[in-house]
């Protein structure tokens, strides 16, 4: 990044940008400093891209978001630098630092022999900015604490805890404003004491509002910010000289009023709502957090001589023997030199059984293996692995995903202007027509309609319509991330669903068993072996001969990829498929053969029992369809949505679910990036795309689709990439959640309508629009009355979803 032609992208981790708007304005503020070039905002994953060609470009990128108004989660670090000799040494330690990607600022101090840092937690560490001293001969001194600052995670923690201790306490002072205002206004010092709570509140609580709003006017812009700013402190200045002299408005002939509750409660509501879209938003990084953790930390590297060496997963190098041992997970890609074991891959492929590796079959990252134990050669590390790809595609399906545009915010950036504009006209218009007393009047109306028009009903006809449908989808065991799915569910017209796991039950069960003769000892003999088998099938045999008693065997041996065989009482005794009775010469009765054809047609696996003369019995083993997915995937359907059944089984197995369940579309044999080009196929095609799946290998799919919903008895990592959980992993629920998000849009839609009403008739009838028609003034107390009724409306026709089917 240090040489000047090559162009390097560079993530920058953003606070405070909650909507569009204001992702409109930090682009616009990027685009304008010098050496970067295609700024994007990605508001699902918090951070700025740019593209710049040196670095010291990234400071001054920081330096424009922070003067917009906006912050960056930067983290600023001192360390002490080891083995400086002379002030020119501090010269080299200094501008190493300052060339490594990520940094913002640095500075190293002879005097003191520390480096202060502060650089992007995303692009760099500690680790890595003391490898970029090491490389010119110095040393850092890092402490581990420095190492635990280092995540985005606590930032946001932190930012979330400062906001909820704000909120509470806007909360708890506001409310004796509120009740000396609305009922005990006349009260001896009500005044004074309604000047003591809510000082705090504007001056100490709401501090940010006034300092982002004054940023943002040097920038001739306007946001919620600026609305907020400019009500409140209106309505505090104005009320603090009302309440000092009230007699300049007593000899005028006016009444004047105090609005101390207007600045309090606008801001102690603004702030409830930040705080629940932070709440609700949750932490989307962590399902990318739990990618990573897939990855082993350190594995056995086997030397060339021999010897075993435990070595950090980043020291790994391609052509590096490695050995995996019973349990472990795979940490690289690579391909097996020797041994053999079975491997869970379910993560990558969402098959749940796992799959036999025997030399020069490739295995890959995050896997994690079975029973057995085997040396492979590293492949592919670092950024390469597939499970790296996999994360950076779901990392970037999670930023390319415009969001659903958010309504308030763009009418808050016309409506800003326009009020401001219609107080200036009232003003104006008072001093021209309105006689001697016209320039108080005026001043009296100007501020009238700064305080009405409050943006409090408009900024809670989402946040709240949108808690009260969180809620009552939690109360019916679904979870909702965001507010967008909830909003976006109800267009949905195309569901793809992942098979395994989400139709099926996404375990092997033994669907029947068919005995030749059913007698005891046969069923101890056949237990008995698949207990000491290594075949991931074997499970399912085993509990479905629950409660039968085991047998002592001889011999026991596994046939790799064709089953095990072990004596009895001097009889051998095989379990496997058709191809070890084959080998071994056994005779299959006819019925049990028939049998077999019938299952094999259904696509069930098929397993045979035997001893060294004829079958004994044939197993069936399948994925069982959930009870519910029929109803659920008929009722979708009439509901006119189109379904796509995806999976990485074969064409008979999908074939034979897709009849069962009445799906119309499928498609076997699908790799997980597919699944994720499929879904923008639809997309193309201008449907609303909802995925429903239970793996790791959805996770891009998931991130991909315009709505995701994962099952709640799947891996986490789905679950944390999807925006809706079904926690009990039923499809029933889906319609349910459709249904939910059509009642929860209404309300918005309610509550806005409402919200501009009052807006509507609220200001000209402070402006004083009626006056000269029959001398009808708004008393500012009534304005302020009135803005909290059109709040209190907007929560309770919310609160209305609650009781709604």
């Amino acid at each position: 990044m240090a040489t000047n032609n090559n162009n390097e992208t560079v993530y920058i981790p953003l606070e405070d940008v909650e909507s569009e708007h204001c992702a409109l304005i930090v682009e616009k503020g990027l685009a304008k400093v010098d050496g970067v070039t295609s700024p994007k905002v990605e508001l699902n994953n918090r951070r700025a891209a740019i593209t710049v060609t040196s670095n010291e470009t990234v400071g001054k990128a920081v330096a424009a978001i922070k003067d917009l108004g906006y912050g960056v989660s930067s983290i600023k670090n001192t360390f002490p630098v080891l083995g400086m000799t002379c002030a020119s040494c501090a010269g080299s330690a200094e501008s190493i630092v300052k060339y490594e990607p990520g940094v913002i600022e640095a500075s190293v101090n002879y005097a003191t022999g520390n480096l202060t840092v502060e650089y992007l937690p995303n692009m760099t560490d500690a680790t890595k900015l003391q490898k970029a001293v090491q490389g010119v001969g110095y040393d850092l001194l890092i402490v581990e604490e420095a190492k635990q600052q280092q995540s985005l995670e606590t930032i946001h923690a932190d930012k979330f805890k400062k906001l909820k201790n704000k909120t509470i306490w806007a909360v708890i002072l506001s409310l004796p404003v509120v009740i000396i205002g609305m009922f005990f206004m006349d009260m001896p010092y009500g005044n004074e004491i309604m000047w003591l709570f809510s000082t705090p509140v504007v001056l100490w609580l709401g501090k940010d509002f006034f300092i982002n709003a004054w940023k943002q006017a040097k920038h001739r812009s306007a946001n919620m910010d600026t609305l907020v700013a400019l009500s409140t402190g209106i309505a505090y200045l104005f009320s603090v000289f009302n309440m000092l002299f009230m007699d300049f408005w007593h000899q005028r002939g006016l009444h004047a009023h105090v609005y101390f509750e207007a600045a309090a409660v606008v801001i102690a509501f603004i702030l409830l709502g930040k705080l629940l879209e932070e709440k609700a938003k949750g932490n989307t990084s962590t399902a990318i957090k739990k990618l990573m953790g897939l990855q082993p930390k350190t594995v056995m590297v086997i030397a060339p001589d021999g010897t075993e060496k435990q070595t950090p997963i980043e020291a790994v190098n391609v052509d590096d023997i490695i050995l995996v041992k019973p349990g472990e997970k795979i940490a690289v890609d690579g391909m097996v030199t020797s041994g053999n074991s079975y491997v869970d891959e379910s993560m990558l492929s969402g098959e749940p059984v796992p799959v036999l590796k025997t030399e020069n079959e490739k295995v890959f990252a995050g896997t994690i293996n079975q029973k057995g134990s085997f040396q492979f050669k590293a492949v592919k590390v670092g950024k390469e692995t597939m499970l790296a790809q996999i994360i950076k595609m779901v990392q970037d399906a999670q930023g390319s995903k415009a969001p659903v545009q958010k309504l308030v915010d763009k009418i808050a950036g016309i409506f800003v202007p326009v009020v401001i504009g219609i107080a200036i006209l009232a003003f104006v218009l008072w001093i021209i027509l309105g006689g001697e007393n016209g320039l108080v009047q005026g001043l009296l109306a100007a501020v009238t309609v700064l305080v009405i028009a409050c943006p409090c009903a408009l900024g809670l006809a989402t946040p709240t319509a949108i808690m009260v449908g969180v809620g009552k989808g939690a109360e019916n065991g679904i979870l909702i991330k965001d507010a967008e799915s909830l909003e976006l569910a109800k267009k949905v017209n195309a569901i793809v669903l992942d098979k395994t796991g989400t139709i099926t039950q996404g375990r092997p069960e033994v669907t029947s068993i068919q005995w030749l003769n059913d007698d005891e000892t046969s069923k101890a003999i056949l237990l008995s072996i698949e207990k000491q088998s290594e075949h991931p099938l074997a499970e399912a045999v085993v509990k479905h001969l629950e409660g039968v008693a085991t047998t002592d065997l001889s011999n026991f041996d596994s046939i790799t990829g064709k089953g095990a065989k072990a004596n009895h009482n001097n009889e051998t005794y095989f379990v496997g498929n058709k191809k070890l009775l084959a080998e071994n010469n056994i005779a299959i009765a006819e019925q049990l053969q028939t049998q077999s054809d019938e299952w094999g047609k259904q696509s069930k696996t098929v397993i045979w029992f035997a001893n060294s003369k004829e079958a004994i019995s044939v197993i069936a083993i399948s994925d069982k369809i959930k009870e519910t997915s029929v109803q659920a995937i008929a009722a979708m359907q009439e509901m006119g949505i189109d379904l796509y059944m995806l999976t990485g089984d074969n064409e008979a197995t999908a074939k034979a679910i897709a009849e069962q369940t009445g799906i119309l579309h499928y498609k076997a044999e699908v790799l997980p990036q597919h699944k994720a080009d499929f879904i923008k196929e639809l997309q193309q095609q201008g449907k609303v795309v909802a995925m429903v799946g239970d793996g790791i290998n959805d996770s891009t799919a998931l991130a991909t689709a315009d709505v995701s919903i994962a099952m709640g008895k799947g891996s986490d990592i789905a679950m944390d990439v999807a925006k809706m959980t079904l926690i009990s992993s039923d499809l029933t629920k889906i319609p349910q959640a459709i249904r939910l998000s059509k009642q929860t849009v209404a309300t918005i839609k309610q509550n806005l309508f409402w919200a501009f009403i009052y807006n509507l008739i609220g200001i000209p009838l402070a402006a004083g629009l009626l006056y000269p028609i029959n001398g009808f003034l708004l008393n500012p107390m009534i304005a302020g009355a009135a803005m909290a009724l059109s709040s209190v409306s907007v929560v309770s026709n919310s609160l209305r979803l609650k009781w709604k089917k």
